[in-house]
């Protein structure tokens, strides 16, 4: 979802997008039934109640409701707007803008105008400072010298298997390469195993560019569509079990032996798997991977690209990654508080399913609310928005008919849209929220806000605060939360494609940088 500054005054178009595992987890009628009047047809009330009963109806519905709370919240959105018959454009006058925002900063919003100012000259839209830090891939003498060897090895071939959405996948992939390289092996092209859950049968050459992600790779891992002739007819030593953080080390002396007594080695599981913690050249591979061979196929980032454009030409805009989906509320043991109804829902299917809490069993909701571990909802989102001085026009992304069905390819076009924005804010950590917050950051650290939530959430909970307090409190404890550079080897198993410097990036002040 992106949130955009529009400098026509009298008219806004609207786009709306549905992430796509809601889009994808509902039938084409029953997303006709929503969009369409009701027509009285002979057995209606039969496939009412199988659409009732459906529970991916439910998650549909509550990612609709939570989203038009947060609409309502911000501003006088109309609830039937995306459900009229022409529900992507609706002309607004400036006049219908709902007092969601106080009137005083509508009020300022219009002197500027008088004044002949731009949001742009917004605080909200100021980028952080980058403290000069550029791309810096500077491999090692020795690791050069290795390159040589380990590209021309026609003997041992390394095959993953990569499960899960699209950004988790990405992940596993960036590892893959790593491990080839560890392992002196080519690395077959991964495999992506079929999403269970939405059904997206994609390869990696449906997702990423293939040749270039070859010819990136090419000094450092050779990546071969198939397995030779010559290995045709091997079965592979399969691996399903590596344990979690494995060091490079313990990679060699499991599994270096057995590669090169059989040629291939089969590698399923790989999340988590490869420690966070490696040599520096390695490191640098991994930035190397997940920022520059890991491009997506011409065809999404054309697609992606188009939509960024059209938000450019209303001004800079925001790319919100708001978590509404099920199982989110579900495995952090959290409730999205749109209603009690709904609270209850997500309750009784944690009761049912006990074994996807993943958050702290022996905490309330309430302290977990506190502790920070927990989403923010729609209402949370928009307070914060508010606070921070974000402005009020939306424009949200359309034209994702050719990608129905393909939750990755849509999950591509949202990274695109959201790598690319002004501002980027996730209500919650994850797979995507952290790819993009590494990836802004190798891009010059462009401004990302990650919600503290810990230290906000009394202020939240606190009604007797004035809004201007409340406003002031938030934006100060976000000042330096705006996606500053910030030292990977701080704190103890960061990810270095969330958090690139000193491995990935350097300034004046470490060395001369290079880019490449």
């Amino acid at each position: 979802m992106a949130v955009a500054k529009s400098n026509n005054r009298k008219k806004h178009q609207s786009y709306i997008s549905v992430p796509s595992q809601i889009i994808n987890s509902i039938s084409q009628s029953s997303l006709e039934s929503l969009l369409q009047p009701t027509q009285k047809k002979q057995g209606g009330t039969s496939k009412l109640r199988v659409l009732l009963e459906n529970p991916r109806f439910w998650i549909f519905f509550i990612f609709v409701f939570g989203f038009l709370w947060m609409l309502k919240m911000w501003f006088n959105f109309d609830p039937t707007m995306p459900f009229s018959q022409n529900p992507c454009f609706s002309p607004l006058e400036s006049s219908e803008i709902s007092s969601g925002f106080s009137s005083t900063q509508l009020t300022t919003v219009r002197s500027d105008e008088k004044d002949g100012k731009n949001y742009e000259n917004s605080e909200f839209w100021k980028q952080p400072d980058g403290m000069g830090y550029r791309p810096c891939l500077d491999f090692s003498e020795k690791y050069r010298k290795e390159s040589g060897e380990i590209v021309k090895d026609r003997t041992k071939y390394l095959m993953v298997v990569v499960s899960g959405g699209m950004n988790q996948q990405r992940n596993q992939i960036v590892d893959a390469v790593v491990i080839a390289r560890i392992l002196g092996a080519a690395l077959v092209v991964p495999i992506l195993q079929v999403n269970v859950i939405w059904g997206d049968e994609s390869e990696f050459s449906d997702i990423f560019d293939l040749d270039h992600f070859k010819k990136v790779l090419a000094n450092d891992v050779r990546v071969v569509s198939s397995l030779p002739s010559t290995h045709l007819m091997t079965r592979p030593v399969e691996e399903k079990r590596t344990p979690l953080h494995v060091s490079p080390e313990w990679i060699r002396s499991r599994y270096l032996r057995r590669l090169r007594r059989d040629g291939v080695l089969l590698l399923r599981g790989l999340d988590s798997r490869l420690s966070k913690d490696l040599p520096s050249d390695l490191q640098k591979l991994r930035c190397k991977v997940a920022f520059r061979a890991l491009r997506f196929a011409p065809y999404i980032s054309e697609f992606g690209n188009k939509l960024t454009e059209r938000m450019r030409t209303e001004g800079p805009y925001l790319a919100l990654h708001l978590r509404m989906e099920k199982d989110v509320w579900v495995r952090t043991g959290c409730l999205p508080g749109l209603s009690p109804e709904y609270d209850e829902m997500i309750n009784n299917e944690r009761k049912r399913r006990p074994e996807l809490l993943t958050s702290r069993s022996n905490m309330t909701y309430h302290e977990r609310k506190l502790a920070g571990l927990c989403p923010l909802n729609a209402l949370e989102v928009t307070r914060l928005l508010k606070a921070l001085g974000a402005p009020k026009d939306l424009a949200l992304p359309e034209e994702l008919k050719p990608f129905e069905k393909k939750a990755s390819l849509l999950a591509a076009i949202d990274y695109i849209v959201s790598e690319n924005s002004d501002v980027f804010l996730a209500s919650h950590g994850g797979n995507m929220g952290h790819a993009i917050q590494g990836h802004r950051a190798y891009a010059g650290h462009k401004k990302t806000i990650t919600p503290n939530k810990r230290q906000m959430l009394p202020y939240f909970l606190n009604s007797s605060l004035p809004e201007a307090e409340f406003n002031r409190i938030i934006l100060n404890l976000h000042r330096d939360s705006i996606g500053q550079p910030a030292l990977r080897n701080s704190k103890a198993g960061r990810d270095v494609t969330k958090y690139p410097i000193p491995e990935c990036m350097c300034n004046s002040s470490t060395k001369a940088y290079s880019s490449i």
